[in-house]
């Protein structure tokens, strides 16, 4: 077995007035029955700070512009290890939490890769997550939300 490939990456929590969460639903090129739900964001470019890299994320995906000092500090931290298009990766990922009272998403600066891969997005409440079969990333994403919320209600 060879050794999983290191990346660090930059996720967004976009949080809209309702306490929805944007969730984009993906397919792994190399496993088509593999399909998940997942947050905006991505790979770091080499020596991109995290902040920086989860703005151009949301930009890119979302159209939403934000600059660094706007996403404030990171509100998670995790090391997760999964196949993607046939590669093994070792990820290091932080979050950031993003609210916006309502946001119309634009996905025109998807790469290719994004493209491919991304078959669709929506809001979900902490409550469809909780409820739902699918599969989403990371995988205690309901409470993620709880603690980034402080436990308020209605998410």
């Amino acid at each position: 077995m060879t050794a999983p490939t290191p990346r660090r990456a930059a996720r967004v929590l976009l949080l809209d007035a309702a306490g929805r969460v944007l969730l984009f639903r993906g397919v792994d090129p190399a496993r088509p029955e593999h399909r998940y739900w997942f947050t905006p964001g991505g790979g770091l470019a080499a020596g991109e700070e995290t902040a920086a890299g989860a703005a151009r994320e949301l930009a890119e995906e979302t159209g939403l512009r934000l600059t660094p000092a706007e996403l404030g500090q990171p509100v998670w931290r995790e090391t997760v290890e999964f196949p993607f298009d046939g590669v093994w990766y070792r990820q290091e990922q932080e979050f950031f939490l993003v609210r916006v009272p309502t946001w119309e998403v634009d996905t025109t600066g998807f790469d290719d890769i994004e493209r491919a891969s991304v078959t669709g997005h929506r809001w979900w409440s902490r409550d469809e997550l909780a409820a739902t079969a699918e599969r989403y990333y990371p995988v205690d994403l309901p409470a993620l939300l709880t603690r980034v919320r402080g436990g308020e209600a209605g998410c």
